[in-house]
């Protein structure tokens, strides 16, 4: 039987690539002839960069830029072999990054400088992956860093931290790098979140950014004077401007294209042929339910799988029960069948993950034997 594994990361615990190992592993333990493609899947997020070096090739660009709270730090970006170079949004501005440090003062300035290196570099086109950001300042501090200067009722140029935004009246667009004009710009993210509202990226993400509730009201109007002040207010509810933390939004002023990352991924990582040439699919993630119907990475191998005729399964961490996942799949499996700690189920995560592959292998195998017909007839 040949098995194509095609999982997300399970998030904090094991990248993409370590869980489809663990995969092959319970796999094999049950049915020694079988056959495991390992195709590691992401969709934008955190470990994009990763599932694309695993399976495209490319080499490793190192770039000083400026975290969150701005402090210097060292950050790998992804130059393929046709010129693309890939930055993970994360890698610069992840939620990790910001402990004990205020959201209204978190910039996204670091980003912009990775793009600027990029082009430094001679990269022909850039992708940002958006996803796990700890910034909610529009990408202000990110059009900072290529040449948007904030200004304030005494012409004094701000950081384009939120704290600071607060007091902008105007921008000066002039300095914008010029070459941003002429390169293709792809913008991948997982979520359709406009920039305000109460879908927006304050009112949805803001809390789990660490925003206190006197900060929602301040962040959102910060936001929606940044849309004013760019003249962009059509741009600012459009679906996944509101990624980041509201980077899509200025990514797509940049003239960005949003394309949904899982689906992204999935055409680089040639997603389609590898299914046809699979008896059975196998994804999963570290914790299924309603967002992974939002287009998480699972799904987009399930339904992809589906139009092709081949038989998918999840393995998940953990998996809500909800009769619209149910349908999307042949079978979910979780790997806690009994009380756990969250701590338990980290630091065992591998092993579950081979025992219940196993499990479902050593019942596929079994159904398969017991289909032919017996010996002599």
């Amino acid at each position: 039987m040949h098995w194509l594994l095609a999982p997300d990361a399970f998030k904090g615990c094991l990248t993409a690539q370590q869980v489809a190992r663990a995969m092959a592993t319970g796999i094999l333990r049950a049915d020694p002839a079988a056959q495991c493609t390992l195709q590691p899947m992401a969709d934008g997020g955190e470990g994009t960069l990763a599932v694309l070096q695993h399976s495209l090739g490319g080499h490793w660009l190192r770039i000083e830029a400026d975290d969150l709270a701005g402090r210097p730090r060292w950050v790998d970006c992804l130059l393929l072999p046709d010129g693309t170079a890939l930055i993970e949004v994360a890698r610069i501005v992840g939620l990790p990054l910001a402990a004990g440090f205020p959201l209204m003062q978190r910039t996204s300035r670091g980003v912009g400088q990775l793009m600027r290196a990029c082009l430094d570099a001679g990269c022909r086109r850039l992708v940002l992956t958006l996803g796990g950001s700890g910034t909610n300042d529009g990408g202000a501090g990110c059009l900072a860093a290529l040449g948007a200067v904030w200004l304030d009722r005494q012409g004094q140029p701000l950081d384009g931290s939120p704290a600071q935004l607060a007091r902008a009246v105007r921008v000066d667009l002039t300095g914008l790098d010029p070459r941003l004009a002429h390169t293709p710009l792809e913008i991948w993210c997982d979520v359709d979140h406009p920039l305000l509202g109460e879908r927006g990226a304050t009112s949805t993400f803001g809390r789990q950014k660490g925003a206190s509730a006197q900060d929602l009201p301040r962040l959102e109007s910060v936001l929606a004077q940044l849309a004013e002040l760019l003249q962009a207010a059509d741009l600012a509810m459009l679906p996944g401007s509101g990624a980041a933390g509201g980077m899509g939004f200025a990514l797509r002023f940049l003239g960005g294209e949003m394309r949904a990352g899982a689906t992204a991924v999935a055409d680089l990582c040639r997603l389609d042929r590898a299914i046809g040439a699979a008896d059975w699919v196998l994804t999963g993630e570290g914790r299924t339910d309603a967002q992974t119907l939002g287009g998480k990475a699972p799904l987009e191998v399930s339904r992809r799988a589906r139009l092709a005729g081949v038989p998918v399964s999840l393995l998940s961490g953990s998996v809500e029960s909800l009769p619209a996942l149910t349908a999307e799949f042949d079978g979910l499996f979780s790997l806690c069948r009994g009380p756990v700690t969250l701590a338990f189920a980290k630091a065992n995560a591998a092993p579950l993950i081979a025992e219940t592959a196993e499990q479902l292998a050593r019942l596929l195998r079994g159904c398969h034997a017991a289909s032919r017909p017996p010996v002599g007839r």
